[in-house]
């Protein structure tokens, strides 16, 4: 099992995204919902199995509620857990672009 956190940041305004709903998949197909926090970030209790999960990020709601035009609905990151890791999952959000990377 490995621990799991996400963050995002509106590199646009350059500041967190707070009020981005999440939903992460686990390997088993099991899901956990969220909201980020007013710092854009996310950690759901409980441990990660190992495998591919994903994470999808509800942009185009995120950004209508600001009034904000934007070319991706959502964002779906794909990731592979590795036991005993911490996988930190970072996401940097404007209208029309986004870049993932792992964190620390």
């Amino acid at each position: 099992m490995s621990t799991f956190s996400t963050h995002v940041l509106d590199a646009v305004l350059g500041r967190p995204a707070a009020g981005v709903d999440v939903v992460l998949t686990g390997p088993d197909g099991s899901t956990t919902t969220g909201r980020t926090d007013d710092d854009g970030r996310w950690r759901p209790d409980g441990e990660l199995p190992a495998g591919d999960s994903t994470l999808r990020f509800a942009t185009g709601a995120w950004f209508a509620a600001q009034q904000r035009e934007t070319f991706h609905p959502e964002v779906t990151v794909a990731f592979t857990a590795t036991p005993g890791e911490h996988h930190h999952v970072a996401l940097l959000l404007s209208p029309f672009a986004y870049t993932t990377y792992r964190g620390s």
